[in-house]
């Protein structure tokens, strides 16, 4: 604790002391957590994105395991919903708010921090950083307890009714994408249940597979697998958007065509 108040970085050791609860073992995973891509600090090329992508994993993980043992008689689509209610771009920008970590997070000013979630994005990396820190146990920890207890009502939130599949159509309509459901299989399961999987398809591409003990509910479920790879990924969007380019290019070429052959 003396040779902290020595130590240069003192100031982003006591900041983040008051987010985690604990002093941090090695501050450079945060420092890197909480660099956003478009931030080039000294020539320094390095970002939070990596981290992104395994607090997000470690995320899901450990608010799967907490709703699995909070809610013990309900089925899968309903955790999946709550799942991912609880994990979705604005909640996850909103607590990032509640930490303090949108104070700390660097990035440039140009940069459109809601549309871009550059918050809830850091949030991710920030778990990413206590893990590779500290190990799984104590992020657990800091999820439950800095995160879920503290920002998350859980049993309010699982009542609330959200709709993916108006959420994705709203898209649709807005990009001009056809959106079409496909019934894959439908089956019983070992407790006798009906059981069926979808998969849900944008302007010909497999967007998300979703398995409900209701067509509705796989519907759901594979909507909002359809949305979560429309936020995590330009190039899907790209390829689905394309598709509209060139149906638009091939009635154009038929057209001129057309009028080709009338002259």
């Amino acid at each position: 604790m003396i040779r902290l108040f020595f130590n240069p970085k003192k100031e982003s050791y006591f900041a983040l002391k008051k987010i985690l609860g604990f002093f941090p073992d090695n501050i450079s995973y945060y420092e890197e957590a909480l660099l956003h891509k478009s931030s080039n600090i000294r020539g320094i090329y390095r970002n939070n994105e990596r981290l992104e992508f395994l607090g997000d994993a470690i995320l899901d993980a450990v608010i799967a395991d907490i709703v699995f043992k909070k809610f013990k008689n309900q089925n899968e689509g309903f955790l999946t919903n709550t799942r991912s209610k609880i994990v979705k771009r604005e909640t996850l920008d909103r607590i990032s708010g509640n930490l303090g970590l949108n104070k700390l997070v660097i990035s440039s000013p140009h940069i459109h921090t809601q549309k871009n979630h550059i918050f809830g994005n850091a949030l991710e990396a920030f778990i990413g950083a206590v893990y590779l820190d500290q190990g799984y146990q104590r992020t657990y920890r800091f999820i439950e307890r800095r995160i879920v207890s503290a920002y998350i009502n859980i049993d309010t939130l699982a009542e609330k009714e959200v709709n993916f599949k108006s959420k994705l159509l709203e898209w649709c309509q807005k990009h001009r994408v056809q959106m079409d459901f496909q019934l894959l299989e439908s089956y019983t399961d070992k407790e006798n249940n009906p059981t069926f999987q979808s998969q849900v398809l944008l302007n010909g591409l497999i967007a998300g597979a979703g398995t409900g003990y209701s067509k509705k509910e796989s519907h759901q479920q594979a909507a909002y697998l359809a949305l979560s790879k429309i936020d995590s990924s330009k190039r899907f969007i790209q390829e689905v958007l394309s598709v509209n380019k060139k149906e638009a290019d091939r009635e154009s070429s038929e057209i001129i065509d057309s009028e080709s052959a009338i002259i």
